[in-house]
């Protein structure tokens, strides 16, 4: 996997969604994430990622790890200034603005994929 975008799409044909996403495979764009940011167009993919923190952002995010078969196996909001509680079986973690996964339909297993930014 490699830094760069594509689309992700939430849940299995018929029911998708897709929206604009991020990937942040390097150690570099990893390490920045959504730092500095006051806001983003769709989600970023950490990877590899078992855990985030939002110190030093400005707003607050919602976060869903994912294990090594790309279903969601936590989602949490996190306001910033907070360490997340690494998740085990984590093997990527995606981030977006509070409220977007909700909308999106991004739950406790629900399977993702990203056919377009790789895997």
């Amino acid at each position: 996997m490699r830094d760069g975008r594509g689309q992700l799409v939430i849940g299995e044909p018929p029911e998708t969604t897709t929206v604009p996403l991020e990937i942040a495979a390097s150690l570099r764009a990893r390490t920045k994430g959504l730092l500095g940011r006051d806001s983003i167009d769709g989600a970023m993919l950490l990877s590899p990622a078992g855990s985030v923190h939002t110190f030093g952002m400005r707003m607050p995010i919602d976060v869903a790890y994912l294990d090594r078969g790309l279903r969601v196996i936590a989602v949490r909001t996190m306001p910033p200034g907070r360490l997340g509680r690494p998740r085990l079986r984590a093997r990527h973690v995606l981030e977006a603005e509070a409220g977007a996964m909700a909308r999106w339909g991004v739950r406790v297993g629900v399977r993702v994929s990203f056919p377009s930014g790789g895997s």
